[in-house]
């Protein structure tokens, strides 16, 4: 019989380190490393509809849709995205981009993982800022995106199949 206390945990040094992290925005074919992303979130939240089920109190859940979004912020000095915002403002024309992010951290077993946002675009962001009791200057950029590739996944921890 299995001793319950005898269950493996995660090693501290497969945690990821989030610093070691790179990020390349591609706009009209042009790649560009992103040195200056301080973070960037990406999500999906699936539309989900109630399900009435006959024989039992509770509702069901069924996924009918779903919806992709980021955040990101940089360090403001790049006119990469301003120069998207004016482009919409000044011909109306929309500017889709790619987004990809790698996390590596050499010291975890989880190893590499890579995943490209496709057909991003940005909701909105500054277009000028300062401030006389700051640091320095951030620019928060709200976007979409319409798919997203996986080409390098994380591995499997050892002891993560039961």
């Amino acid at each position: 019989m299995a001793n319950i206390n005898a269950i493996q945990t995660m090693a501290a040094k497969d945690v990821v380190s989030a610093k070691l992290a790179n990020a390349y925005v591609t706009i009209d074919g042009n790649r560009y490393l992103l040195f200056q992303a301080k973070n960037l979130k990406a999500s999906i939240k699936k539309t989900k509809q109630e399900v009435d089920i006959l024989g039992r109190p509770t509702k069901g859940h069924k996924a009918t849709g779903a919806s992709c979004s980021g955040s990101l912020t940089i360090y403001y000095n790049t006119s990469l995205f301003t120069k998207m915002l004016k482009d919409y403002k000044d011909t109306g024309a929309d500017t889709y981009f790619d987004i990809q992010i790698t996390n590596n951290d050499p010291t975890s077993d989880a190893g590499e993982h890579r995943i490209i946002l496709k057909d991003c675009n940005l909701d909105g962001g500054e277009i000028a800022a300062f401030d006389a009791a700051g640091d320095w200057l951030e620019q928060e950029l709200d976007f979409t995106f319409e798919d997203w590739e996986e080409p390098e996944a994380f591995k499997d921890l050892d002891g993560m199949k039961a």
